[in-house]
């Protein structure tokens, strides 16, 4: 029979046992993080009814889609975790508590051109709070909060929060008669970063149909830099010409205000008036994360305020502010660029038992033993020479190897070596137990990421 090739679709990650223990325990961090600031866990189905994944969508969402027919269903699988989020609300807004907070980590699929650290299948993790009618400014201040206490957390300290207002961009090209222009104006300026002014503004000329004083005024007023303070300063000689700038200037010096109270220090955070996101569907408050050292990947958790989550499911206004971490991408290029920390402990097993007799009934009670205590535990039983038993925990990095003779069994102990000293002990239970525990608290408090 001829064998077919093993292979791994491109696009899909596919990670080694060490690397997916460092990704769970990414996804661990998020879940805890989120939990602390009373976000519930939510899981959508991965298929959907192609009508209600489309329903916002069409045009490049429609071409990116993966649809499928079974029988006479129309089906397609969940391209990102909004979309999935708006129908959950719609459908069981009689059945929750409002503002809805919750946090939801999942595959999504696109059927995009894979690339360098872009993927087909790969994990999101966002968090969102809806309300039911109003949602309090002070809900856009904590979210990032969220986001300084979730890096800080994976152990990346080298950051920037950046915020804007939608309604300052939009009352400001008001203000240049350019209102029917705004969405792609701002979708051409969130591309500053990647093709730098000079491109931003040939766009703008040659595509958008501005004149070169539009065009040299808007990178102006964008251009504008500072403290925080200074900005928002800058930013009060425009008020007054136009409402809803004049709206969008007091929701960010709102947000700006709040930061110290939610834990963010000055030094974390920036209003930038660059920040638009490209996509029409936010109308409040944006945000950007980027790394400070590695520009060059781009945003790291991204999302804002929007007025109508569910509109086309339901006549029930429904807004929410939310953002979204790419948790696939972000890993591959921390994994690319070596940032991974490698004191964490990515072994399947704290300790692993060579039982010396034939009878393994004396290894499996210490096995027993340690798992009760909260330590993972693997007995080897193949019947290898001793040294390919060593090499096998060496090569799976298990910080401990537990020898149990004849000697061991009859004096009820445990002959434990640390792997990574050389050490070995003759301990009873419990004392190996406190030693192995003691490694793991040190062990546990490694960063995932190293600074």
């Amino acid at each position: 029979m001829e064998k077919i090739k093993p292979r791994t679709l491109s696009g899909f990650m596919e990670l080694l046992p060490a690397p997916q223990i460092q990704m769970e325990r990414f996804l661990q961090t998020l879940r805890e993080t989120y939990s602390l600031y009373g976000f519930t866990p939510l899981d959508t189905p991965l298929i959907e009814s192609a009508e209600i994944l489309l329903a916002k969508g069409g045009g490049e969402t429609e071409k990116q889609i993966y649809r499928f027919q079974k029988g006479d269903a129309d089906l397609a699988l969940r391209f990102d975790l909004t979309v999935p989020l708006a129908k959950y609300v719609a459908l069981h807004a009689g059945e929750l508590s409002f503002p809805f907070r919750r946090y939801q980590i999942g595959k999504v699929y696109r059927g995009e051109r894979a690339q360098r650290g872009r993927f087909r299948e790969f994990y999101q993790a966002d968090i969102d709070i809806i309300g039911d009618g109003k949602l309090d400014i002070a809900n856009e201040a904590e979210i990032p909060s969220v986001i300084y206490t979730t890096f800080i957390r994976l152990g990346l300290d080298r950051f920037q929060i950046r915020v804007n207002n939608r309604k300052i961009l939009s009352g400001f090209y008001a203000m240049l008669d350019l209102s029917e222009k705004a969405g792609e104006i701002m979708r051409t300026v969130d591309k500053l970063d990647k093709i730098g002014p000079d491109k931003v503004r040939e766009i703008l000329i040659d595509d958008v149909g501005l004149s070169c004083a539009q065009a040299d005024e808007i990178l102006r007023f964008i251009g504008i830099q500072g403290t925080n303070a200074e900005v928002l300063s800058a930013l009060e000689g425009y008020r007054g010409q136009n409402e809803l700038f004049d709206t969008g200037l007091e929701e960010l010096a709102t947000v700006t205000k709040y930061l110290a109270a939610f834990g963010v220090p000055q030094t974390h955070f920036a209003v930038d008036l660059t920040i638009a996101r490209g996509l029409d569907y936010y109308t409040g408050t944006v945000y950007e994360t980027v790394m400070l050292d590695h520009p060059e990947i781009g945003s790291i958790c991204s999302g804002g305020r929007y007025d109508n989550l569910a509109e086309y499911y339901t006549d029930r206004q429904l807004p929410g502010v939310g953002i979204s971490i790419g948790v696939t991408r972000l890993f591959y290029v921390l994994q690319e660029q070596k940032l991974l920390s490698s004191a964490m402990n990515t072994a399947p097993a704290e300790v692993l038992i060579l039982p010396m007799t034939a009878d393994v009934t004396a290894a499996a009670e210490v096995a027993t033993f340690f798992r009760g205590c909260g330590i993972r535990a693997q007995i080897y039983t193949e019947q290898k020479k001793f040294k390919a038993k060593m090499s096998y925990a060496d090569k799976l990095g298990i910080p401990f190897v537990a020898f149990l003779g004849e000697d061991e069994i009859n004096a009820h102990k445990i002959s434990l070596k640390n792997m990574t000293t050389g050490q070995q002990e003759l301990l009873s239970g419990t004392e190996a137990a406190n030693v192995i525990l003691e490694d793991l608290r040190i062990r546990n408090n490694a960063k995932l990421i190293q600074g």
